[in-house]
């Protein structure tokens, strides 16, 4: 999947302070359709709370946001959502007492579906399987149906990402859906989002595991005390002197 011209989302000089503390600074972005862009930086640079800038649960102190010309900035995150931009979330929260598959029923009813269907979404449990397939949840296994809680963690990252994709966002975001997972689960989630993107998915993701996402990012874009420092292709912006000493410190001359 090439990477269009086109700019589907995009933020301008977003800010947002906490009690004085600036935890985004003017921020500026722009994410091209089917493109893949990584943000990282160390622990309390501004990457979530960026996210929520950008999906409604946090309204910005100052700045924009865009999706495909449309102004995001103030809307709600169901609104946000409707348009076609959806997130995961570090801290997982499903449906603790139904199956696996029953947690997608929810989006599968939204109205976005719903418009994108034409009302014919068909048999909705199979859509849940079939989506729940996509993400790596082995079909003919007993995992589809087990209750939500007793998943363990891979399966919750995934179920997790499936909720994404029932609403058939164009835009997808990422908050560490590689984190806690092992390098074994990593693997098999890589191909999930490589599949993505070649089915037309933006995506954007927040990642420690710098070596996993830089397999999946065409572009890299590096914030540290709620500032962004650097952005650029993985390589390049490993080399930038900021980033280095945001991630090991100045070295002392």
């Amino acid at each position: 999947m090439s990477i269009s011209e086109e700019v589907v989302l995009q933020a301008r000089n977003v800010s947002k302070t906490f009690g004085g503390v600036k935890a985004v600074n003017e921020v500026s972005f722009d994410l091209h359709g089917g493109e893949i862009m990584g943000i990282i930086g160390p622990n309390g640079s501004g990457k979530t709370t960026l996210i929520n800038l950008v999906t409604g649960f946090v309204k910005p102190d100052s700045g924009k946001v865009f999706f495909k010309g449309k102004e995001l900035t103030g809307l709600p995150p169901h609104r946000i959502a409707d348009l076609g931009v959806t997130r995961t979330f570090q801290v997982m929260r499903p449906y603790a007492s139904l199956p696996a598959y029953k947690n997608l029923i929810v989006p599968l009813c939204s109205p976005r579906v719903k418009r994108s269907s034409g009302g014919k979404l068909g048999d909705r449990d199979i859509v849940c399987i079939d989506l729940l397939e996509e993400v790596g949840f082995e079909r003919d296994a007993y995992v589809p149906y087990k209750i939500a809680s007793s998943l363990p963690l891979g399966y919750l990252k995934r179920l997790e990402l499936a909720r994404c994709l029932a609403l058939r966002p164009e835009v997808v975001i990422c908050d560490e859906v590689f984190s806690g997972l092992s390098m074994a689960e990593i693997a098999t989630m890589i191909p999930v989002i490589e599949r993505l993107q070649m089915e037309g998915m933006t995506i954007i993701m927040i990642e420690h595991r710098l070596r996993e996402l830089f397999r999946l990012a065409d572009k890299v874009m590096v914030l540290n005390f709620g500032e962004k420092i650097a952005e650029g292709v993985a390589e390049e912006v490993m080399e930038n002197e900021a980033v280095r000493e945001a991630y090991m410190g100045k070295e002392e001359k």
